[in-house]
């Protein structure tokens, strides 16, 4: 292990609350030197700067999103979910790199690789495991994946966390939170806290990967039957709550089934969407990152392959039941109804016949547009994407659309948005009512 070298994509992980706090300030301090420079650049050039146009250069969003990439944890999600959550609401530049995060490659060098393995198996961990590849398969937010060979000779791989990230989760998120406040690089309207203090409980969660195991056999239990998918198994005997054991799943990157057939294409859409709707109406837990990362396909068989349970929500019968009204009036294109489940599921809309409730109900009605449509919807052909922007750049009008939505409904959308997302860069045609209705 001593005589490796790391390379270009290996950062050591900052562990100390002093020493995450210093890349804070570090990255405090970059931004404000961008700003100098930037303002010295526009007043060369015979400009008056404003102190927003300063602050919202590439440069200044590069230095935060680096810094971000590098903490990883908590640090790095709160990127993820501002990116994710708040994209339409962003400066563009911001959100553009921001968006970065959700896919950053980096991974920790063999020094706390080997601490954290030796924490979790002692110091003769290499040798309880055969062929155990240094270089990850993949780098997220809280851990990196490593392929091996299990003691017992099967072919698994190993979730290992990142030292430091669990201890490290509720400063991270209140030092980000300020920066970003202080900074400016948010809209003042933009009210982020809930957002944040849900990162943090939900962070807690994903870091505890005996909790993690649990969801993977549940969802394993639940799809065993089910020709369409592949989950990997838990190895309970040797997963530790900093690293998680399972078997190792064969897949490609499910965007690179953009080159199948239509049909095998809708095939796949079908089968996500149908699942998103059991996972909610049927067992009240879901899978809420939509990063398609955690998505991928195997060709010999015609599997999707499920990974990464680690943002799996429960949700409250009342919220599921509420959001089935709100999806009934949706289909039945009642628009009085709509408001009134979208009130119930914990929306504000507004007062009766107000600009602002005519605007939530737009928002509604782009969002749920496949859902109300008769038959297979081409979501290559559709803009709603576009007018989804277009709507949120609107509502940045109304002070009161601000307040935080309800969380339950932040998650379940995220995941709807995320499916929508993904049929789109796939071309894929779904018939989503058809789908949904099964369940109402």
């Amino acid at each position: 292990m001593a005589g490796r070298k790391p390379d270009d994509d290996q950062k050591a992980i900052p562990t100390s609350r002093v020493g995450r706090f210093a890349r804070v300030a570090k990255m405090a301090g970059g931004v404000a030197g961008g700003m100098i420079a930037e303002g010295t650049r526009q007043l060369k050039a015979g400009k008056r700067p404003r102190a927003r146009d300063m602050l919202l250069t590439p440069g200044n969003a590069r230095r935060v999103a680096d810094q971000l990439a590098t903490m990883r944890g908590a640090a790095m999600k709160v990127g993820q979910i501002l990116s994710m959550d708040t994209g339409d609401f962003l400066p563009r530049e911001l959100a553009d790199i921001l968006a970065r995060l959700r896919s950053d490659a980096r991974y920790m060098p063999p020094n706390q690789l080997n601490a954290v393995m030796t924490e979790a198996y002692g110091e003769e961990w290499e040798a309880m495991f055969y062929g155990f590849e240094h270089k990850p398969l993949a780098a997220a937010s809280i851990g990196q994946v490593h392929r091996t060979v299990s003691p017992d000779g099967r072919e698994i791989v190993l979730k290992v966390q990142y030292p430091g990230i669990a201890n490290s989760i509720d400063a991270d998120v209140d030092n980000i939170a300020s920066l970003l406040n202080i900074s400016g690089l948010l809209p003042a309207e933009l009210e982020i806290q809930p957002l944040l203090e849900d990162a943090k409980a939900q962070l807690h969660d994903e870091a505890d990967y005996h909790k993690e195991a649990e969801f993977l056999a549940a969802f394993g239990e639940l799809l065993a039957d089910d020709e369409r998918f592949v989950v990997p198994e838990v190895i309970p005997d040797i997963t530790r709550k900093t690293v998680l054991a399972m078997t190792y799943v064969e897949g490609e990157p499910i965007e690179t089934i953009a080159t199948l057939p239509q049909a095998d294409r809708d095939a796949v859409m079908t089968a996500l969407v149908e699942l998103m709707f059991r996972e909610l109406f049927e067992l009240r837990m879901v899978q809420t990152d939509p990063n398609f990362a955690n998505y991928q396909y195997n060709r010999r068989s015609g599997k999707i392959v499920l990974l990464d349970f680690g943002a799996t929500r429960r949700f409250k019968a009342g919220f599921v039941n509420n959001y089935r009204s709100l999806a009934k009036a949706a289909i039945a294109g009642n628009e009085k109804r709509l408001l009134a489940a979208a009130e119930k599921v914990g929306y504000a809309v507004g007062d009766e016949d107000s600009e602002y409730r005519e605007m939530i109900l737009a928002l509604f009605l782009v969002a749920l547009e496949p859902l109300q449509h008769e038959g297979p919807y081409d979501f290559a052909a559709s803009d709603m994407a576009a007018r989804m922007s277009q709507l949120g750049e609107d509502v940045t009008r109304f002070k009161d659309f601000w307040k935080a939505p309800p969380t339950d409904a932040v998650y379940f959308h995220r995941k709807l948005g995320g499916m929508f997302m993904l049929a789109s860069r796939l071309k894929a045609r779904v018939d989503v009512q058809q789908l949904l209705r099964q369940f109402l």
